[in-house]
């Protein structure tokens, strides 16, 4: 009796240990699982002063100042990835709270934008764009072209001495990206009615996988000194 009641005693503590080192292998394995991180949704958009003035100016989302220098006329600011949703995106002259523009813009999921403020200064509007940035290449850089001139005609986009890169952009109009291989261009905005350069962008440089944007921006005819002749820019979006 003695021998059975030690040996049942002796099996019955060794499945309870082993029970027991297997529930902690269980539990100490698991502790040590590598967690999924989980992605937060985001949006992001950028700010651009396209306004062909010599005004400078505060940009706001939902009440919050959103530059910390103003924006002059070329002037704009890099994506900021915000929560995805309804904002109210505000213009002032910079150092002052009144609204110069208010408007009401739905940013979605997993998206990037950039929002122009263009027009002259007694029309002050603004343009919301949608940026796919979802191309990507080691060889290859990626255009658009928006016509932002307010009394502009159709306007083409072509490499000087090369091919055509876009055709037929009316005020506030944008191109959809192309490919271009990396390097450096010279570019032409030409009247398309015409074919008339008015307004040329020299030595741009062009670097593998970003994506660029080049504007018509300014006046074919100034009404005065305080406002910005016809002309373009070309910038990287980041």
């Amino acid at each position: 009796m003695t021998k059975i009641f030690t040996s049942l005693t002796f099996k019955n503590s060794f499945l309870n240990k082993f029970c027991l080192a297997i529930a902690f292998s269980a539990v100490f394995l698991g502790s040590c699982k590598k967690e999924t991180p989980v992605e937060t949704a985001f949006t992001a958009v950028s700010v651009f002063n396209a306004s062909p003035t010599f005004s400078t100016y505060d940009v706001y989302l939902n009440e919050s100042k959103a530059n910390a220098a103003a924006l002059p006329f070329g002037g704009g600011l890099n994506y900021t990835k915000i929560a995805p949703g309804s904002y109210n995106i505000k213009f002032t002259t910079s150092g002052r709270p009144e609204s110069l523009l208010t408007k009401s813009i739905t940013l979605l999921q997993n998206t990037y934008f950039s929002y122009f403020l263009i027009n002259r200064s007694s029309g002050l509007d603004g343009l919301l764009l949608t940026d796919d940035l979802s191309a990507t290449s080691t060889t290859n850089a990626f255009v658009r072209f928006i016509n932002l001139s307010p009394d502009a005609p159709a306007l083409d986009l072509v490499i000087n001495g090369g091919a055509t890169v876009t055709t037929n952009k009316l005020f506030k109009e944008a191109s959809t990206y192309t490919s271009l291989t990396a390097g450096t261009f010279t570019f032409d905005v030409k009247d398309k009615a015409t074919g008339n350069v008015i307004a040329s962008l020299p030595g741009s440089v062009l670097a593998a996988g970003f994506h660029y944007t080049i504007i018509a921006r300014g006046l074919i005819a100034p009404a005065n000194s305080n406002e910005h002749p016809i002309t373009a820019q070309l910038y990287k979006q980041q």
